[in-house]
């Protein structure tokens, strides 16, 4: 009869863990047993935070990047100062943040929420396209960034929207190539992205 190595309770969290993006079964173990060495008011703390988040945030009702439900839409959609002829086209809610960083874009922004993978299941109709598609008839957009990460699946997506696009009559860009082949736009620096966005070819 073999015996348990790992109490339940303890395997059932790193397999948890285990599920969350770039978190491996090393990372997971780690992770769980330092919540074991913390006191019940640490544990208590970040459960209380992983409610709140759940709770209070949504997603843009106009952008679909995040915004505290009190606030939607959210504080760059309703910006006056926010150039509503530019829409940039991006995967990830952490691709806004690091184009905020840079602070030479002053545009709007669309989240697609992923991107085109068939390998994972994910088509079209899993992604925020029909909502972009009616945002670019609004007759202030004159241009549509297709700022999606630069590698097989983002330039595929990139091609799809480009086709869909096409016949709106709206200018489409993509950034320059100065960003890193296969790279995430999230992980890339404050210099490369307002380099990329400036440089910015048509398609």
């Amino acid at each position: 009869m073999s015996v348990r190595i790992t109490a339940e309770p303890v395997a059932r969290l790193i397999d948890e863990f285990n599920k969350l993006p770039s978190i491996g079964p090393k990372s997971a173990a780690r992770l769980t047993y330092h919540l074991l060495r913390t006191g019940p008011e640490a544990t208590q703390a970040l459960i209380d935070a992983l409610i709140e988040l759940k709770e209070r945030i949504v997603f843009c009702s106009v952008c679909f990047n995040i915004t505290e439900a009190a606030q939607n839409p959210c504080p760059i959609c309703v910006d006056p100062e926010r150039d509503r002829s530019i829409i940039c086209v991006v995967e990830e809610p952490l691709d806004v943040v690091a184009l905020e960083r840079t602070r030479e874009y002053h545009g709007l922004y669309h989240v697609l929420h992923g991107a085109i993978n068939p390998l994972n299941g994910i088509g079209p109709d899993q992604l925020r396209i029909k909502e972009l598609l009616r945002r670019v008839t609004e007759p202030a957009v004159r241009e549509v960034i297709l700022a999606t990460n630069p590698n097989m699946v983002g330039d595929a997506t990139a091609m799809h929207l480009f086709r869909l696009l096409s016949a709106t009559g709206v200018k489409v860009t993509r950034p320059a190539s100065g960003l890193p082949m296969g790279g995430d736009l999230e992980y890339a620096d404050e210099i490369t992205l307002s380099r990329a966005l400036t440089g910015r070819r048509e398609m």
